[in-house]
């Protein structure tokens, strides 16, 4: 059976520094975590995909949006789950899944078991790791 998954996209951290604010760096390759209820798309009702900031990979649909009360974008799936990729994160003294692009492995957030029906998840998405691009 042939792999058809693309490569990754790598970049050197002064690529990346280059195409990126600083913000958008320290969220999106270094890991951070914008403070809650401060992010662009936190509020935002528009319809259209979200998708990677730093590669454009397709990550969230409007359409599984909705508010979760915890500040951040939230959604209950991703677009298609091989764009996103999840691994254990045991910083902050805590336990969690974190959420990266499966293309270029920038860090989008965390996804917790606590989300709606029908997937259950909630996919708790930095703002700074996303990009809209609105339904016509």
């Amino acid at each position: 059976m042939q792999d058809t998954k693309k490569p990754k996209i790598k970049k050197t951290e002064e690529e990346w520094r280059e195409e990126l604010s600083d913000y958008e760096y320290q969220i999106t390759r270094e890991a951070a975590t914008e403070a809650p209820f401060t992010g662009e798309y936190t509020n935002t009702k528009t319809n259209g995909t979200y998708v990677c900031r730093c590669c454009g990979e397709p990550l969230f649909s409007s359409d599984t949006k909705y508010d979760s009360g915890s500040g951040w974008p939230s959604f209950y799936e991703p677009v298609d789950y091989e764009n996103v990729e999840t691994k254990v994160d045991r910083s902050h003294f805590m336990i969690r899944t974190e959420a990266m692009c499966s293309n270029c492995d920038a860090h989008l957030g965390h996804v917790f078991p606590d989300g709606p029906m029908p997937t259950g998840q909630r996919w708790c998405i930095n703002s700074a790791s996303l990009k809209l691009q609105e339904k016509e």
